[in-house]
């Protein structure tokens, strides 16, 4: 298998996934409906950040700790579920006691590079801290690297193809939240989907929680 031929192969599987609705999606989605799309951007250059230490990590060898011991796969499993639990009680809590935007209490002063920074760090941590995205690159990044190719170079340039995926997935998705942004804007309506998106981030954490194996 050549470079190129290894690219556009992981390219196919990469696309499948990233179709695929998860939490990196309701994130996404949370943060374009909620704050608008510079924080949703923000949002998913996070989860980019988070698919460029994971394909590096697969390279590199260092997640194969995620298959071959079962403390490291838990102790990240169970970070990453509590993240989401508390992520998806707190926006449900803030919206229980009629504290108005979540985000707004999140970004606590209304500082706008503070508030796009905490939202990129959020898409990161969620990520980072979801062993499945690990185990999926420890297991299929190997079958798309040439022999011959630098194993670190070939797994963050497999890492930036499913990210320009990704981002080419997310602009459409919040592209579309801004086109019904004047539907979106009503308050019962605004209420309603950040009550859906932090039921999936905690049904998502609760669903990590349970799940025993790789």
């Amino acid at each position: 298998m050549s470079v190129w031929m290894g690219l556009v192969s992981f390219a196919a599987v990469a696309g499948l996934l990233t179709l695929v609705p998860g939490v990196d999606t309701a994130l996404v989605l949370r943060a374009a409906i909620v704050r608008g799309s510079h924080h949703a951007f923000a949002t998913a250059l996070g989860v980019g950040t988070g698919v460029l230490v994971w394909g590096a990590a697969a390279a590199c060898g260092l997640s194969v700790l995620l298959t071959t011991s079962h403390l490291a796969y838990t102790v990240l499993r169970i970070a990453g579920a509590v993240y989401l639990v508390w992520l998806g009680v707190k926006t449900l809590v803030t919206l229980w006691r009629g504290q108005g935007s979540t985000a707004d209490a999140e970004d606590g002063d209304g500082d706008a590079s503070g508030g796009l920074l905490r939202a990129w760090a959020r898409g990161a941590a969620t990520n980072l801290l979801n062993p499945k995205i690990g185990v999926f690159y420890i297991a299929m990044l190997p079958q798309f690297i040439p022999p011959e190719a630098p194993h670190l170079a070939m797994g963050v340039a497999l890492a930036v193809v499913h990210d320009i995926e990704g981002m080419l997935w997310f602009s459409v998705l919040i592209f579309g939240v801004q086109f019904t942004r004047t539907w979106i804007a009503r308050p019962s309506v605004k209420r309603a989907m950040e009550a859906v998106t932090g039921s999936v981030l905690l049904a998502f954490g609760v669903k990590l929680a349970l799940s025993e194996t790789p």
